[in-house]
């Protein structure tokens, strides 16, 4: 069956774009090694006075279009959803593509949409594309990113096909391990919003030479916003929620990243996150203010001085993570975002929700996958062992108000393998169910091995536990196994 649906797939493309005729670009050759030389210097604009012939390439299209698919999204200002993509191309590609290739082509405008920002600092404004835009600013992402990502940093980190965050806190963490000891963690105050237009084409001019290409990255930056019905203009800023937007962000803080390494610091950056590292507090002060000044006059852009500071690495977190402070630093999770993920869990997990623990477990285990896919890369695994206790106890808790009452309570226990004494007393007790869940007879009646039947992930190996009391867990059970956090 899914061989027959990557067949209905790939025909469903190949109708969507025909093979390109004889005017379209030829594909492009492999990228060789170069120099750093050449890594910094611009593409020949003879080799780029075609590229929008390169962004229409079938090939390419037929990439873009998965990948949009891929990464699903709302509908934008026009209703479509990516599901009616496919079908939209196959009847109209062919006036699209004629519209791109003669820089004809009008996107719409963004559609606004608010989120909340982590740890509730207010909330961060998303411009969403409609999906036709979507796919184009994806198709014209791939070829510029060929282009581009080579000539970038290696100290940075953020949207780049190949790096991630944890590249980034690795690198981070071994300048730390080498004795620079005080960081500069640089905040740029609503970055997205202030990046000037002018400015940000001029960078691509110097790139690119294809009129087209250049029109249509104007065009996308201009198109406008759509809230509560009414269109604003765009003047400044990179909207948050296309595709194109972190290629142009990592565009615009190309040039931090060259004065920071004409400089000769050591740094690491994820989009717009900066951290820098030097070996003494008046180093940091002073190379703080020359920063500041930097950023300032000649990007046109704002620190945020209520979230940047000069710090010990260890007092800071940097993409979530933080460093313990001896000789051999080792990763941990910062405060912050542990506070954030037992917001969510409790969010989850509420004991008034009125679903039962087999579904509470089932909406819970997506979240924890990905917590943990993410922050298990932490060098300290009793803070997720701490974390694994804590939640089971909260699906604990809610077990025990769901059987509500002392009788079935005690009933409960009992099936479960609580001796008498020990599930009269738990099911007689004043106390409420966060205090029972912590029951050594909870424990018994609700094992680990039980949640693990659930489908519940660990976010610690089970070798890492605490080994159980043998003598209470016999005690108790009369010999039942299974009494864990």
């Amino acid at each position: 069956m899914s061989g027959k649906r990557q067949k209905n797939q790939s025909e469903q493309l190949e109708l969507a774009f025909p093979k390109a005729g004889r005017g379209e670009a030829p594909r492009a050759v492999g990228r060789g090694t170069e120099t750093l030389t050449a890594k910094r210097a611009h593409e020949n604009p003879a080799d780029t006075e075609r590229l929008m012939e390169e962004v229409c390439e079938r090939e390419n299209c037929q990439q873009a279009l998965r990948r949009v698919k891929t990464n699903k999204g709302g509908p934008g200002v026009d209703g479509m959803t990516v599901r009616d993509l496919p079908g939209h191309l196959k009847q109209h590609w062919t006036t699209i593509r004629e519209q791109l290739l003669k820089g004809t082509y009008r996107p719409q405008p963004v559609k606004r949409v608010e989120i909340d920002k982590p740890g509730g600092g207010g909330v961060r404004k998303l411009g969403v594309p409609t999906v036709l835009d979507r796919f184009i600013q994806q198709a014209v992402l791939q070829v510029l990113q060929r282009r581009w990502d080579p000539t970038f940093s290696d100290h940075s980190y953020g949207f780049r096909p190949g790096r991630s965050a944890h590249q980034a806190v690795t690198r981070a963490q071994q300048y730390v391990a080498e004795g620079y000891r005080w960081v500069i963690d640089l905040d740029l105050s609503k970055f997205f919003d202030r990046v000037c237009h002018d400015k940000l084409m001029a960078r691509i001019a110097a790139r690119i030479s294809d009129r087209r290409a250049l029109k249509l990255i104007r065009a996308f930056l201009s198109a406008g916003v759509m809230e509560d019905g009414l269109v604003s203009a765009s003047g400044e800023g990179v909207p948050q929620g296309g595709p194109l937007s972190p290629l142009l962000s990592n565009l615009v803080l190309d040039e931090w990243d060259q004065e920071l390494e004409r400089r000769g610091h050591r740094f690491v950056r994820y989009a717009d996150d900066s951290n820098v590292y030097v070996r003494s507090e008046r180093a940091c002060q002073r190379v703080m203010a020359s920063l500041t000044a930097f950023i300032t006059n000649r990007l046109k852009l704002k620190v945020n001085h209520a979230k940047s500071a000069v710090a010990r690495p260890w007092e800071r977190k940097f993409l979530g993570f933080s460093f313990t402070s001896g000789s051999q630093p080792r990763r941990r999770i910062a405060p912050q975002a542990v506070g954030r993920f037992k917001e969510r869990v409790r969010e989850l997990t509420g004991r008034t929700r009125g679903v039962s623990l087999t579904s509470m477990v089932k909406n819970l285990s997506p979240y924890l996958r990905g917590w943990h896919g993410y922050f298990g890369f932490c060098q300290t695994p009793f803070v997720l062992r701490d974390l694994d206790s804590w939640v089971r106890r909260r699906l604990r808790a809610v077990q025990w108000a769901h059987w509500k009452h002392g009788p079935r309570q005690y009933v409960e226990l009992r099936k479960r393998g609580v001796a008498e004494q020990w599930a009269a007393k738990t099911a007689s007790s004043a106390h409420g169910p966060w205090r029972l869940a912590h029951s050594k007879a909870m424990k018994i009646a609700l094992p680990t091995e039980f949640f693990d039947s659930l489908g519940l992930p660990r976010l610690v190996a089970p070798e890492l536990l605490n080994p159980p009391n043998r003598r209470m867990r016999t005690r108790m059970s009369g010999g039942v196994a299974g009494v864990r956090g």
